[in-house]
């Protein structure tokens, strides 16, 4: 076949999924809009008629006789629909006007605020109208449902669901990664790490910088001995990649461990070395056992512009260094900062500890060692 014709079928594969990714949203879209209807008929209608829960109950049975075939009208699933709407009832982003979503070039999730989305504490009658709608386009039927009931048993005010819902659709999240970060509590970790990135780079950059560190991160996908070396944690932690990479967050891609760098007549080592896609700079994360000492941010101003000059294109950002501590003192953190010409921001990291029991039962790794090196010679 010519090379003509294989183009064309390659254009036609990608009309195909693209259609397909539209009808599966479409699809839906059209359910969260029905079982946004059935929460707030179930509400409307207990109010109406004072009925209490066991209406809900008795709807299910109903459904379940009058459409046997069907699914996703439980006695669970109903009450979701309920707690659903009155959720969101009173929000002014059940409303299009307030929920549509562009994508920019890099294909950020924004809601663009109208007018009606610009009022802080909208007119009684304003809510009153807008409680009763879920049009299309509206950011709530972005997500699947089953991500919804994961949110609602969660989130506890809309910004927090509303966050949640974003970074669903920015990151494409599974409901299993959702309930990851929720159990982990990303909302509250998030931008928290302490850094100097206002003072060395440009604004755009910076914020994206600022946006993507979390303080603290959460390795408990290992469980380890609380006094293991950093060594052995850069091997587990890269043995555990793929969960390593979901919580450091969208966008790093792993370059390598203990990557050399030859600096005069001298090879230095970087714990762990990233590129971040979307910032367009190479990372470099330290990892530090113990407290944050200052010598720690001198040392990675060293490493940032080794990396810079060594490794960085003109068509790359200014490199950024991570250091990760078992603990950090604020003041300290920010002394050590202030006049660093190399952007770089210091966060804590937790992981499971072995119990101590068992922590003094294990053979140390010199034992296991010599253990070895006895076996091969016998």
């Amino acid at each position: 076949m010519d090379i003509a014709y294989k183009n064309w079928i390659q254009d036609l594969k990608q009309r195909i999924r693209s259609s397909q990714i539209k009808a599966a949203l479409s699809v839906n879209e059209q359910m969260i809009q029905l079982y946004w209807h059935i929460g707030k008929s179930i509400v409307e209608k207990q109010q109406e008629h004072n009925w209490g829960s066991k209406v809900v109950e008795q709807i299910a049975k109903d459904l379940k006789q009058e459409l046997p075939e069907t699914n996703g009208f439980s006695r669970t699933n109903l009450f979701s629909m309920r707690k659903f709407y009155l959720f969101y009832k009173d929000s002014i982003i059940v409303h299009q006007a307030a929920g549509l979503i562009q994508g920019n070039e890099n294909q950020e999730i924004t809601i663009v605020q109208q007018p009606a989305g610009l009022l802080e504490n909208p007119p009684n009658e304003l809510v009153h109208q807008l409680g009763g709608l879920l049009e299309e386009n509206n950011i709530l039927c972005k997500i699947p449902w089953r991500h919804h009931t994961a949110i609602l048993n969660k989130c506890d005010t809309i910004e927090h669901a509303l966050f949640y819902i974003k970074q669903t659709i920015q990151n494409n999240w599974s409901r299993n990664v959702l309930e990851i970060q929720l159990e982990s509590k990303l909302i509250e970790r998030q931008g928290k790490a302490i850094h100097n990135f206002e003072l060395t780079l440009p604004k755009p950059q910076s914020d994206l910088a600022t946006e993507t560190l979390k303080d603290p991160y959460i390795f408990d996908f290992l469980t380890l001995e609380s006094d293991i070396q950093e060594l052995h944690l850069e091997k587990h932690l890269t043995e555990n990649i793929t969960q390593f990479l979901l919580e450091l967050g969208k966008g790093f891609a792993f370059v390598g461990r203990q990557y050399p760098l030859q600096v005069g007549n001298k090879e230095r080592k970087l714990d762990l070395l990233f590129y971040h896609l979307k910032m367009h700079c190479y990372v470099v994360i330290d990892l530090k056992m113990g407290e944050f000492e200052p010598e720690f941010a001198g040392k990675m101003n060293y490493y940032l512009t080794a990396v810079d000059r060594l490794l960085k294109t003109e068509q790359d950002s200014p490199s950024i260094g991570i250091i990760l501590c078992k603990s950090k003192e604020r003041l300290e953190v920010e002394f050590a900062l202030q006049d660093l010409s190399k952007p770089m921001g210091i966060s804590e990291f937790t992981f499971n500890e072995l119990p101590t029991t068992i922590q003094q039962n294990m053979p140390t790794i010199e034992e296991l060692e010599n253990e070895l090196i006895k076996n091969k010679y016998e």
